[in-house]
């Protein structure tokens, strides 16, 4: 875990990288555990010798909310605490596109830019430009705009 961090200081990084997730891979037992959690089975998914036949990705391929939903422990690893902060929660999204498919058994991590920081007093809200990267991949496979509201002593630190 990485040390806290004041708001003030982590303000003055909008537009730079302050986080690095690790890798995780996206292994088939993975996209069938989201599958039945989620009730999406489709093939492409699912069923790796249909989806060698009939889809153009060579195999499955993680669902897009599943990517989307590894978001939140690539932040905790890779984003420090912000000092004082009582209660974080995740506040939406202003823009997500799936931009290439994760096949079965590769790796993926995510890259941190902090757009902006918004203050009130006890409170604020972080936007985050998030880079899904596939290892080894010409494309990454998601990018989105994550808003994460924050409550507490921020001016703390």
């Amino acid at each position: 875990m990485q040390d806290a961090i004041t708001l003030a200081a982590l303000a003055q990084r909008i537009g730079e990288e302050v986080g690095c997730s690790d890798w995780i891979t996206i292994d088939q037992p993975l996209i069938d555990s989201f599958a039945r959690l989620t009730g999406d089975d489709y093939f492409i998914h699912t069923d790796p010798a249909r989806a060698r036949a009939e889809a153009p990705f060579g195999g499955t391929v993680a669902h897009g909310f599943l990517t989307l939903s590894l978001l939140t422990p690539m932040a905790y690893r890779a984003l420090p605490p912000v000092a004082g902060r009582r209660l974080q929660v995740n506040y939406g999204f202003n823009r997500v596109r799936f931009v290439a498919p994760v096949p079965a058994g590769r790796r993926i991590r995510g890259r941190f830019m902090l757009l902006a920081c918004d203050r009130a007093p006890g409170e604020a809200t972080l936007t985050w430009q998030v880079t899904v990267e596939i290892e080894a991949a010409p494309r990454p496979a998601l990018v989105a705009d994550w808003l994460h509201r924050l409550w507490g002593d921020l001016e703390a630190g």
